[in-house]
């Protein structure tokens, strides 16, 4: 057994989450429906990687995910820190009574469940729904519901909870101590950097940790996602730097994530300053105490390549981590793929790999190059071979920001996973792929040094919260349409059932200007000798010299894709 244990640090990475654990609770369900489509019952992916069982005191057998999330009080909305299946350690007041003076008490009101959430707690206590499996009346009603519910998320989610359908283990959920959801004030480095050894929570925290990390066979790594943008990325660092001294042989690929609350206008040249210092400062830290990075988070993704076919609202963290979600998802499988043996059946799924094996693909060549790019083709086009078909190469785009286009890098390496693709008629199978991808490759300008290839038939199922981002031109099955479905610009889970995916990490000499940007800014900001960042960075708790360090290693990860650029080799 090769586990994962996930851990997601901030709103935003929890927003992410949600629709990743999402994905995963469809795949199962899938799986168990007898009527479900066969290309999800396949031996091929190993849910037991991400999953872990375990029983309630009442004898209840268990299967939850091996996560740990941490964020702000509030933040959980309707749902209770411990969870929906375990019931034990209730909030009732103790017996122990130490203090003899008045007490007060202050509770809030309770968030009420939104209609999604209200239908899931009506399945689970078996209260006749308006659904039926029998009877055409029912099934109207059902679908009327359905598209209630989807209007009900489509109109707001105020918590990543509002459209979580997965249950949790009490040692998963961590709200933050004296940290009120305020994301807006939370919003640079110094304000988050002493939280994590406040009021022993790191110990709490790393304690949680440990839980999920004994229990494990063999732990393949550690799947982090942060946020990068404010301030859980100090606490997030001095977590991984606790990971990072306790289980040093084991790997952290880190996701670096940024809402679209972090792209967000600044009005004056002191904000400027703080968010740039910021960036440097958090990248920086991030990146010291995992073996690769991952930035993700475009300032404006409903105007990328990446959203051609999908129709997203910037500013709605519903939709824009519902797409950095399904990346995470396709990047994943090759993780949780079973590794072919002498009588394996491979004509589900090729191309397993662990987290340590991509690391050292990636980051561990000559290059030593630890920041990755993530592209994504959502979703990905058909394979039929038409000549007017659209190359499945040209459309992976990138979702990391300040990333050059069409560089041309001789030592380029990437890994690329392609799932659920369709064929003439039909998804394709992992031989077509296979030949697909390795004919455009033949037949690419610009070709990497060396592409690592994980196929899978089971395709991105969408689960029924999922947001309606696809344009008119996504059929049912994700099928890419010659002229739009008219009626709505936007579809969403009853109108798109599943998707083909291609998504792909690379360590490329395109990541340059991200890497460029944020050493420049330190250098102009708290470095140079009148740097207008220099006690801003003081009050963040870093002197001098702690500041050339981090400026040492910015100009570090610069030599290591490119070392003769000029802004690595200046002095300070």
């Amino acid at each position: 057994m090769r586990e994962i244990v996930t851990i997601q640090v901030g709103s935003f990475a929890n927003f992410i989450g949600s629709h990743f654990w999402n994905f995963q609770d469809e795949m199962l369900g899938l799986a168990a429906d007898p009527y479900g489509d066969p290309l999800f019952k396949t031996d091929g992916l190993n849910m037991d990687v991400l999953y872990r069982t375990g029983e309630t005191q009442q004898g209840t057998l268990t299967y939850t995910p091996r996560l740990l999330s941490i964020d702000f009080q509030g933040s959980l909305g309707p749902m209770s820190s411990r969870g929906t299946l375990y019931n034990e350690g209730s909030n009732a007041p103790s017996e122990v009574v130490t203090w003899e003076g008045n007490v007060s008490t202050h509770a809030s009101e309770p968030q009420k469940k939104n209609l999604f959430l209200q239908s899931l707690y009506q399945e689970e206590q078996d209260v006749p729904l308006v659904n039926g499996i029998n009877g055409g009346k029912k099934d109207l009603q059902n679908e009327i519901q359905d598209t209630d519910i989807v209007k009900c998320l489509d109109r707001g989610v105020q918590f990543w909870t509002d459209f979580s359908k997965v249950h949790y283990h009490p040692q998963s959920l961590y709200e933050v101590n004296g940290l009120w959801m305020d994301a807006q004030e939370f919003d640079n480095y110094g304000i988050g950097r002493d939280v994590f050894t406040e009021n022993l929570q790191g110990e709490e925290v790393c304690e949680r940790l440990r839980f999920f990390v004994e229990e494990c066979d063999h732990i393949q790594g550690f799947k982090f996602i942060a946020d990068d943008s404010g301030g859980f990325s100090p606490i997030a660092a001095d977590f991984l730097e606790n990971i990072a001294d306790e289980y040093s042989n084991t790997p952290v690929l880190l996701y670096a994530v940024r809402g679209p609350g972090s792209h967000m206008n600044l009005r004056s040249r002191k904000q400027t300053v703080v968010r740039d210092l910021h960036d440097a400062v958090s990248f920086s830290r991030l990146s010291s105490f995992c073996k690769m990075i991952v930035p993700v988070g475009l300032p404006f993704l409903s105007m990328s390549k990446a959203s051609t076919y999908l129709n997203i609202e910037d500013e709605n963290p519903y939709h824009c981590s519902a797409v950095y979600a399904a990346a995470l998802h396709s990047a994943s499988l090759p993780f949780r793929m079973e590794a072919p043996g002498p009588s394996a059946d491979s004509s589900d799924t090729v191309g397993a790999l662990d987290v340590n094996g991509i690391v050292q693909m990636l980051a561990g060549q000559s290059r030593q190059n630890m920041v990755a790019i993530l592209d994504i083709a959502m979703p990905a086009p058909g394979m039929t071979g038409r000549q007017d078909e659209k190359s499945l190469l040209g459309n992976l785009h990138p979702l990391t920001p300040e990333v050059a286009e069409d560089m041309d890098d001789l030592q380029a390496v990437e890994s690329m996973t392609v799932h659920g693709a369709i064929g003439s008629d039909h998804r394709a199978s992992v031989s077509e792929v296979k030949n697909a991808i390795n004919a455009e490759y033949e037949h690419a300008i610009i070709r990497p040094m060396f592409c690592h290839l994980s196929v899978a038939r089971c395709p991105l199922p969408i689960p029924l919260p999922f947001p309606s981002i696809f344009g008119n031109l996504v059929g049912q099955h994700g099928e890419l349409l010659g002229s739009p479905i008219l009626g709505s610009s936007s579809r969403g889970s009853l109108d798109v059932h599943s998707i083909p995916m291609a998504a792909r990490l690379r360590s490329s000499c395109a990541i340059l200007p991200f890497l460029e940007n944020r050493l420049a800014n330190l250098r102009k900001f708290g470095i140079e000798r009148g740097s207008l960042g220099t006690e801003l960075l003081r009050s963040w708790g870093f002197g001098r010299d702690e500041v050339e360090d981090i400026g040492e290693t910015l100009s570090k990860m610069v030599k290591a894709v490119n070392p003769h650029s000029e802004i690595s080799s200046d002095s300070d």
